[in-house]
This record gives structure tokens, sequence and C-alpha cells, in this order.
């Protein structure tokens, strides 16, 4: 576990606790901080557990990540932890869409808050984007139509739950369930109400306290014209650049 050390100081120092904070906090004591921080003992399992629920942060970044190289400027927030989540840019200054691949998206759960899961994920710039982390999702069934099984949604991220709006569509992240994309129309400080567009799907509630993440749609890329083993960065590449020609023709117009 040779960045475990270097990474709960570094995560402690990021929240403003102190070491003798962080112990009460845990419950331990202060000077099993310190020795972890100096690399003197290493955490045992369930503590790795618990400091990766504290801190949001994967458990295999805690052991294998540098989170000391993240650019802090890049953080987002997530309630009052931060979780790693840095905001990607391409060399001109433009955001990057991340892109989950479809058979990728199982994963998701497990990496949504591992910076080197993040990393490795493919990456696109789309000419219209609003300001604001977005990702690309992948859809499948029937329930939200007209969006069929193989388009991709992209969301905006949501940090804060009380800036959802009733009767706008999100990218639900939970615990159980997953990533889905559905119409949220009713909320409380302790559950979502769920509807499909779909009709043949009955509308579900899920806790508040199992919401990972909330991604807010911006918009839809259709992908089915391709076939499921061209759903690749190179084909949605170039779905885009004919896509950009076609606004830029608009906007002569």
């Amino acid at each position: 576990m040779t960045k475990i050390s270097s990474n709960i100081r570094f995560l402690r120092q990021l929240k403003g606790l102190s070491q003798e904070q962080l112990a009460d906090d845990l419950k331990v004591t202060r000077s099993r901080i310190g020795g972890y921080e100096e690399a003197r003992n290493e955490p045992p399992i369930d503590l790795l557990i618990r400091l990766s629920e504290y801190f949001h942060i994967a458990v295999d970044a805690l052991i294998r990540g540098d989170l000391t190289k993240t650019n802090l400027d890049g953080l987002m927030k997530v309630g009052k932890n931060r979780i790693l989540f840095p905001i990607i840019i391409d060399a001109d200054g433009n955001d990057m869409v991340e892109l989950i691949p479809i058979k990728a998206q199982a994963g998701y759960l497990r990496g949504y808050s591992d910076p080197e899961y993040i990393e490795r994920l493919p990456k696109m710039k789309l000419p219209f984007l609003p300001t604001g982390k977005h990702r690309a999702f992948p859809i499948k069934g029937d329930s939200m139509p007209p969006i069929k099984e193989g388009s991709f949604i992209i969301g905006k991220y949501l940090d804060r739950m009380e800036d959802m709006r009733i009767g706008k569509t999100y990218v639900v992240v939970t615990k159980d369930e997953g990533l889905s994309y559905k119409r949220i129309m009713n909320a409380t400080k302790r559950e979502l109400e769920l509807h499909s567009d779909n009709k043949l799907y009955k509308p579900y509630k899920v806790k508040t306290d199992d919401v990972l993440e909330l991604w807010e749609y911006t918009c839809c890329l259709n992908m089915n014209q391709y076939n499921e083993e061209e759903l690749n960065l190179g084909s949605i590449m170039n779905m885009l650049r004919s896509l950009k020609v076609e606004i830029e023709q608009i906007k002569k117009k």
C-alpha cells in the first residue's frame, strides 16, 4: 500500500481536518491516524472501507491512486464531502465529455469515484455544451421514448440535489439500481419518484440516501445507425463532426 499514507494525509487536509478531528469521525485514536499518514502502519480492511465511505473514494483508488497529483481546481463537491471528479479540458480550454461505453457501464458503480477509472474513459468534445461537468451514458430499453436503446444521454452533473427540477429528466445513479434515465416527478428529503415516459412502466421510488449521482439531461446522441460493435469513440466523433457542420451551416443562414 505504497500510496495510502500520502492519500490519507491529502484527503484529510483537503477537508480541512486535523488528525484528531478525522480520528474522532472514524472513531479511532489520533495516534492511529498519525501512524497511517507516516507509513508506520497500514489500515485494516474494515478501516479502509470506512475511509472509502467517508471520503467518497473507491478503496482501489485509496490504495493504488496517487491522489496528491489531482488538480485541486478541478475537483467538484458532493454535499459536505469532496469527490475526485476533475473537469477535463483539451488544449484549447474546451470541456471534454467522458463517455461510458456500453460494455463498461456495469462497472460504473465500482469506478465512478475512482480517478484512475475516470481517466481511462474515452473522451469527446461537443460544440454546443453549456458550462459544467458532462458525461455520456448509454441507454438501454424503451422506457423513455423517443430515445431508443443504443442512444447516449449527455448529462450535466448536479452537485446539489436542491437544484433538481421536478418534471425534468436525469440519469440517476443509485446503489441498487445502477444507471437509470428517468423523469423525476416528485421529491422529498427522503425519496425521489422516478417515472418512465413509456406508460407501460410503472413509477417507482428511490431513497435519496441511495442516490450517488444526478446528471441533468443536456442532449441525446442517436447511435441507432451503428451496429453495437461499431459503437466506439471513432464512430461517435464522426457523427459529431457532421453535426458541427450542420450547426455551422444553420448559423450562416
